[in-house]
């Protein structure tokens, strides 16, 4: 048996993760929830008072959006879609019938105007762009939702729902690669708090097909994306559990994001993954709260 189903199998026993039957969809204990609360608390310690607008999206979004994010352009291997019956009576019957005989009822199923949001900025975007130009002074935001990516795993770092708590910062190119420069500064002082080891390097999005790998290369070879990572289910692959993201005019020419003397918005962002947070606290601290270094209480719990 592997690390990753050990450490899986461990949590489950302990309660930690509820086994629902199906890779990377997990219920959870309150004590789990508590932790991510807690670390929730220290983002706000670190972050609060840059005076970020706070808003909280669904996890899912208007699909006109998300077809126009040209995200199944990148990533369609993870993309999600919300179907739903929309037949007659008779169609219902055959629905049944199929389901009795054990037959595929979801082929009739329809896809409806709702996708499952792939990153808690996705809705932000056209939000923003509907209010007109932006200050000169930019804007910073804080959300935070449940997203979904399409990657059954038996890694427990590795979800098909999780949360993803996230800062957008918008405005020039100085603005907001300063802004992502202090993240990550802030990032690693935040782990060392909390007691964990990390290391901090470049990365790339997971991109479709041939030219995906060109899009990868770009990417790491312009520095655009940083990872911090932590060991927790393997030392030498260790998980990426802070992301942060310089996406250059991108989705300012996009979302039509212009600042006030008409330039299109740069926009970068950070993004915690509180799910491999916690599992990164659980791993290395022990699976027992009460049994964790007392610093990384204090840090926490005050």
């Amino acid at each position: 048996m592997d690390v990753q189903t050990t450490f899986l199998d461990r949590l489950f026993q302990s309660g930690l993760l509820i086994d629902t039957g199906v890779d990377g969809l997990y219920g959870r204990s309150g004590q789990f929830e508590d932790v991510i609360a807690a670390f929730e608390r220290l983002i706000d310690k670190f972050g609060g008072a840059d005076g970020a607008e706070a808003m909280r999206f669904p996890p899912g979004m208007n699909r006109a959006f998300f077809e126009k994010s040209g995200y199944m352009k990148s990533f369609p291997q993870l993309a999600g879609t919300v179907h739903s019956f929309c037949g007659s009576e008779l169609d219902h019957i055959n629905l049944l019938q199929c389901m009795e005989v054990g037959d595929d009822w979801t082929k009739d199923q329809q896809a409806t105007d709702i996708v499952l949001t792939p990153a808690a900025c996705y809705p932000l975007y056209p939000t923003i762009a509907r209010r007109g130009k932006l200050p000169m002074s930019g804007g910073l935001f804080d959300l935070q939702s449940y997203c979904f990516r399409h990657e059954p795993s038996q890694d427990p770092a590795r979800q098909q729902l999780f949360r993803m708590r996230e800062y957008i910062c918008m405005g020039t190119e100085q603005h907001v690669t300063d802004f992502r420069q202090s993240w990550m500064d802030r990032g690693i002082e935040m782990m060392k708090a909390v007691g964990l080891d990390v290391t901090i390097d470049v990365a790339n999005d997971p991109f479709f097909g041939r030219a995906g790998k060109m899009l990868a290369n770009n990417q790491r070879d312009q520095n655009l994306k940083f990872e911090l990572l932590i060991p927790i289910t393997s030392v030498a692959k260790p998980t990426a559990c802070m992301s942060f993201n310089y996406h250059q005019d991108a989705f300012g020419a996009k979302w039509d994001l212009y600042l006030e003397d008409g330039s299109v918005a740069h926009t970068a962002c950070v993004g915690f993954g509180l799910e491999r947070i916690a599992l990164a606290l659980f791993h290395h601290h022990g699976l027992e709260v009460k049994h964790w270094p007392s610093k990384v209480r204090q840090a926490l719990w005050g």
